[in-house]
């Protein structure tokens, strides 16, 4: 069965729309988008955001189940500029998680964390 990134780099290969089209549009990096797709989990955030620019609905293929577990839930907030920035909490694990799915947990995490630095760079100081 596949996993969660193999199944959002499926639906983009489909949708005939480019990587770097919607690299641009999240303002991620190539780079960062393959590694989404050897994942197994993924923020649905980040999920629903390339469903918008691909035109597909990922709810078939993301259960409830699968989207409770997922490493983050986005919530908006405004700073004091009003620029709406997205903070990401965690959601809890259950304690019986082996050693290994914790460090990619870990993984995932660390790297959302950079993604949302990236973000918040992008709108501070915009495109080069």
């Amino acid at each position: 069965m596949p996993h969660q990134g193999e199944i959002l780099q499926e639906a983009i290969k489909s949708s005939g729309i480019s990587i770097t089209r919607i690299v641009e549009e999240l303002g991620i990096t190539r780079p960062t988008i393959y590694r989404k797709f050897k994942d197994e989990t993924l923020d649905y955030a980040f999920v629903k955001r390339i469903g918008g620019i691909i035109g597909h609905d990922f709810s078939g293929e993301f259960t409830s189940l699968q989207q409770g577990v997922l490493p983050f839930v986005s919530q908006p907030v405004t700073v004091t500029n009003n620029t709406p920035v997205t903070l990401r909490s965690n959601v809890l694990h259950s304690p019986d998680v082996d050693a290994a799915k914790q460090l990619m947990v870990l993984q995932t995490k660390y790297i959302a964390l950079l993604e949302a630095y990236n973000e918040l760079l992008m709108k501070v100081y915009g495109p080069k």
